[in-house]
């Protein structure tokens, strides 16, 4: 509805003439939706602000695979590294994928939890937001057939002969498949079923060192690094963090 000229300052003069809680209750009666909606927007956009300015940036993706790892082991796998590199704890995170569980004969009652890992898994090496895993030998053989480990030797990128000394001792090999023809066997295209297999030096074994010594594993724990990893830099970086008491 529109007003006048008059009707208009006849309305201004009526509320100004108003008592300070008929005020109030006049503001509450016609304007209160707009008020409301106003203040949820606000909420709303404080809110996406907050964890906009809060949001880490992730300088490694660490995965646990098939291993248990406590709040004070990774804490020494991921605060006390940043700490010791110098990042900015507020600004600069380790992003952990923790509980993953992968294995090739998961029962029953683990078969979803598995499958479920697995997608996880995949998706953050295809994205390139995962660079290192920390796991026992099943999960191990698991990502070095599938060619997602990254092979090591003295010649890797950013590998000082320094560092490659200190990892030597630790160095493991495993089988990649570099060509399985179970599709055609099973589709019956071909008479045998064959799985090529190579022998790639592509994990570190890392139970004995100082930092997983006291850990409380009662398995060997491997550390490998995944293929595709974009933080190379950051990936030896860490590595001589974790050698550097080993």
């Amino acid at each position: 509805m529109k007003y006048s000229k008059e009707e208009k300052a006849a309305r201004r003069a009526a509320f100004r003439a108003m008592s300070p809680a008929k005020k109030r209750e006049h503001i509450f009666t016609y304007y209160k939706w707009p008020i409301l909606l106003g203040l949820i927007v606000l909420a709303i956009l404080g809110s996406a602000l907050h964890r906009q300015l809060a949001k880490k940036e992730p300088v490694l993706y660490l995965a646990f695979a098939n291993v248990a790892v406590g709040d004070d082991l990774a804490d020494d796998l991921t605060e006390a590294y940043l700490q010791k590199s110098g990042a900015d704890l507020k600004r600069q995170e380790i992003y952990l994928y923790r509980d993953l569980y992968l294995s090739e004969n998961a029962d029953t009652l683990n078969h979803q939890y598995a499958y479920a890992s697995q997608m996880k898994l995949m998706a953050a090496i295809q994205s390139q937001e995962l660079d290192l895993v920390l796991m026992n030998r099943e999960a191990y053989d698991a990502l070095s057939a599938r060619a997602y480990l990254l092979p090591i030797d003295e010649k890797s990128p950013g590998l000082d002969p320094d560092l490659w000394q200190k990892l030597s001792p630790f160095l493991t090999s495993n089988e990649v498949v570099i060509s399985d023809n179970s599709i055609e066997w099973q589709l019956g295209e071909a008479d045998t079923h064959e799985i090529i297999t190579e022998t790639v030096t592509n994990g570190l074994e890392l139970t004995d060192i100082a930092l997983l010594k006291n850990a409380g594993f009662d398995e060997p724990v491997y550390l490998g690094v995944i293929a595709n990893s974009p933080r190379i830099d950051s990936v030896i970086s860490y590595l001589s963090y974790l050698m550097e008491e080993a």
